[in-house]
């Protein structure tokens, strides 16, 4: 977004219900304060959206669909919602920490949209990010679990990261960057959900710290959609023989790539360090653009300012619209540095036909050694990192039952299957663990 989102402190009485007026007394926008007055009558019934890929680990819908059932149309209304307190703000709208009346084990963020103080734009932006929320299922992005229209207000019923955003966790580093290993773990993440939006044809447009929020297992979460943009989408299946090191053995890999290389749009929306250069010259752009971003973004993370950087913000567009390359200030030496600045300077080439992921997507950027070692399809079990400000709160025995986990039976039968899947996989060949996570492997030996 243009306007970067503030955080407010404002408690509201732990009693306090949306059938209830309140004012804030904030300067958000043009107005000095908002007063929301949810009257159930004139509210439309929500419409859930579940998520067959979430929906087994996700405690919050057991929530969801206790108070459903109990509801006399079998939707969610905001009477059923009790809000605490605002967590933060934007130019579209105010997100606010609530929770189910009698349920409060599972904490929401309900962001409301006041449609009468909105530009007929600005509420083309609040629907296309309904529409695309309605559409998620992935474990990085978020899930939507009620769109409710009531009087003219739009109000969206989100996951609540209690671990904030990593713009703020990068500011409690020391000198404001994240050790390498981080850097490493948060861009694999970014780079997987990045990878699931581009398969469905939505482009981002929005990358940046401030917009990724973590969870509160310390994975993250994309957020804010209202700048997205749709296109089509051109699948592929490509094969190709990769020779084995050490043997005369070849495997042929047919990968699935789906990157929306078709995608046009000439508006001119983002932040503007994280503008790519076809955005700042208002010619055109398409998918590179979150490429860019994500490369802005890794360059932020190891050093803690974005390499185009200026004195204003004249001069930081003047800076992307250069010709001059990307300039690095870490000192020389540190392990793993070189790969992570190859992958930044791929990434940042100001010609998207030759920069890094706009052919192909994400299969090619996974091959890069940044990533070496990561087994993608594993990615959401790895273990956060731990670093100063973030705290990791593990799944409690009862959370977990409420969310359907696999009694230990269960979980003592599947991994004995897996160990003797893996068996016989090593007697037959080794996988290369960085391969793309849609390969499907055939091998010959010549």
């Amino acid at each position: 977004m243009d306007q970067e989102d503030s955080l407010y402190s404002y408690y509201l009485p732990t009693d306090s219900d949306l059938d209830l007026s309140f004012t804030s007394a904030t300067t958000l926008s043009a107005r000095s304060s908002l007063t929301l007055s949810f009257n159930d009558r004139l509210s439309t019934a929500s419409t859930s959206h579940p998520r067959p890929h979430r929906r087994h680990d996700n405690p919050h819908w057991a929530a969801v669909d206790a108070a459903t059932t109990l509801s006399g149309d079998g939707a969610l209304h905001l009477r059923h919602l009790k809000l605490h307190r605002l967590v933060g703000a934007g130019n579209l709208g105010r997100v606010f920490l609530c929770r189910l009346r009698d349920y409060d084990h599972a904490s929401f963020a309900l962001k409301v949209v006041d449609r009468d103080s909105l530009s007929p734009k600005k509420i083309s932006h609040i629907q296309t990010e309904a529409q695309i929320l309605s559409s998620l299922d992935h474990p990085f992005l978020p899930t939507l679990y009620a769109h409710i229209e009531v009087s003219h207000y739009i109000c969206l019923l989100m996951d609540f990261c209690p671990n904030g955003d990593l713009h703020a966790l990068i500011r409690k580093q020391p000198s404001n960057r994240l050790p390498l290993h981080a850097v490493r773990f948060f861009a694999a993440e970014v780079l997987v959900a990045l990878e699931y939006l581009h398969a469905q044809g939505i482009v981002y447009r929005d990358l940046k710290p401030e917009n990724i929020l973590i969870r509160e297992d310390g994975h993250v979460m994309l957020s804010d959609f209202d700048l997205c943009f749709s296109s089509e989408i051109s699948p592929k299946l490509e094969s190709k023989k990769h020779n084995m090191a050490g043997s005369r053995r070849y495997a042929c890999v047919t990968e699935f790539t789906a990157e929306p290389t078709a995608a046009f749009s000439k508006s001119c929306v983002g932040t503007p360090e994280y503008l790519a250069p076809k955005l700042v010259g208002g010619n055109g752009h398409g998918n590179g653009v979150d490429w860019w971003a994500f490369g802005v973004l890794i360059y932020e993370l190891l050093h803690g300012t974005t390499p185009f950087k200026g004195s204003t913000k004249e001069s930081t567009l003047r800076n992307i619209a250069s010709t001059s390359g990307v300039k690095f200030h870490v000192a020389e030496g540190e392990p793993g540095m070189d790969d992570a600045r190859d992958l930044v300077v791929m990434l940042l080439v100001k010609d998207p036909r030759r920069r890094l992921g706009c052919a192909r997507g994400a299969t090619d950027i996974k091959r890069h050694p940044f990533f070496d070692g990561i087994k993608w399809p594993l990615i959401r079990t790895y273990r956060p990192p731990e670093v100063r400000g973030l705290a990791v709160r593990w799944m409690t025995k009862s959370k977990a039952n409420v969310a359907g986990a696999m009694s230990p039976r269960r979980q003592r039968c599947l991994w004995k299957k897996l160990r003797n899947l893996m068996r016989i996989k090593r007697s037959k060949h080794r996988l290369n663990c960085n391969s793309n996570y849609y390969s499907y492997v055939e091998y010959n030996i010549h």
